[in-house]
């Protein structure tokens, strides 16, 4: 008997499910609570994702509780769990926020005025040209290769992006996902750019303090 139903109340809710379905909708929670998203066309996940596809109701009203809410693309077999409440969003650096916006512009981009697909490949080299030319005065702000290879760590840890590293630095690849379009959302590229402004028009201003994505800077508290 495996420890999931030794735990489970034999009078409680949860009772009436059968055990593999329990082990399922556990993991499915773990799961959303810890990368944010589960993505079916990963082999290692597409199990997991059909059963929640199956059982959305059941995912649906318990991430409710844990007021995350979540978007359903069954055509990209994800699904994605947003937080509705501030003690569940991401606490970043101002460096790992800077990248997350290069990265956010170049997928909009990328789908909106090329005609990609997703996911959208880049190269390191090109994140770094991308973050130097949109945010040049915060140029002291951006992070080294170590620091780089660390947000982008965290963001593959997220479902963000899947991050490839390479023998030399620059030639790693990243593969932008649309999941970081609902950790970032804004409504256009319009919205994009007077955000950005934010930090621009800080950084030119003596003793300014530079915006964040997150009322908290403290560091990367979901790590």
């Amino acid at each position: 008997m495996s420890d999931i139903e030794t735990s489970i109340n034999p009078t409680g809710l949860l009772a009436r499910l059968q055990p593999s379905d329990r082990e399922r909708l556990g993991e499915a929670l773990r799961r959303l609570m810890s990368h944010g998203s589960i993505l079916g066309l990963e082999p290692s996940q597409a199990d997991l994702y059909h059963w929640c596809y199956q059982n959305r109701a059941w995912v649906d009203e318990l991430t409710a509780l844990l007021d995350l809410k979540l978007y359903w693309e069954h055509q990209d077999r994800t699904v994605q769990a947003v937080p509705q409440s501030a003690a569940f969003l991401l606490r970043l650096k101002l460096d790992a926020t800077l990248v997350l916006l290069t990265l956010w512009y170049e997928f909009d981009t990328a789908i909106r005025d090329r005609g990609e697909t997703p996911p959208v490949r880049l190269t390191a080299q090109q994140l770094n040209d991308a973050l130097a030319a949109k945010f040049e005065p915060l140029r002291k702000f951006q992070p080294s290769p170590t620091r780089l290879r660390e947000i982008l760590s965290l963001a593959q840890r997220k479902n963000l992006l899947r991050f490839m590293p390479s023998e030399a630095a620059e030639n790693s690849v990243i593969e932008i996902y649309p999941t970081l379009k609902r950790v970032i959302p804004f409504q256009n590229i319009e919205e994009w750019n007077k955000h950005a402004d934010r930090y621009l028009a800080a950084a030119s201003e003596a003793g300014a303090e530079i915006p964040s994505l997150s009322e908290d800077e403290e560091g990367d508290k979901d790590e």
